[in-house]
């Protein structure tokens, strides 16, 4: 039986429409949702406002969440199951709109998860940008929040 860790991921919509997406810092053209697991614990809704705090700086003050969907899986690639105790991420997306007064993305000179981000919007969302292992995924979440495909 596979083990999956808890895991939540940010969808961030600014007044413009458009959603987050932000460059892995050791993969270049790779782009993803900020996302990131649930420790102990924390609530999944208090995983979301300690990731998305910590990777793209944005105080839970600044976003409302409007909507949440789980029960998306992916497995991890073999290489990097090996580091790994679990075998892939269960997770749950969270639709989240930015407030008038946010004062945006902040990554810091000190992240460890991305060394980029953009403003796209959702059907100019590209598929070439994730990894093979979160294709499926991102496909049903651009599919489930958006009605599009990818």
């Amino acid at each position: 039986m596979p083990k999956f860790r808890p895991n939540v991921a940010a969808i961030i919509i600014n007044k413009e429409g458009e959603i987050l997406v932000c460059e892995r810092k050791n993969d270049r053209g790779a782009w993803q949702f900020p996302q990131g697991g649930v420790d102990g614990e924390e609530t999944e809704l208090e995983a979301l406002e300690r990731e998305v705090m910590e990777e793209v700086g944005i105080p839970a003050s600044d976003y409302k969440v409007k909507e949440s969907r789980e029960g998306y899986y992916y497995f991890y690639p073999a290489k990097t199951k090996l580091k790994k105790k679990w075998d892939g991420q269960k997770q749950t997306y969270f639709l989240c709109v930015l407030k008038k007064k946010a004062k945006g993305v902040y990554l810091g000179s000190n992240n460890k998860e991305f060394r980029d981000f953009d403003w796209v919007l959702p059907e100019d969302f590209d598929a070439t940008w994730l990894p093979a292992f979160k294709l499926e995924v991102y496909r049903e979440v651009m599919q489930d929040f958006f009605g599009l495909e990818i």
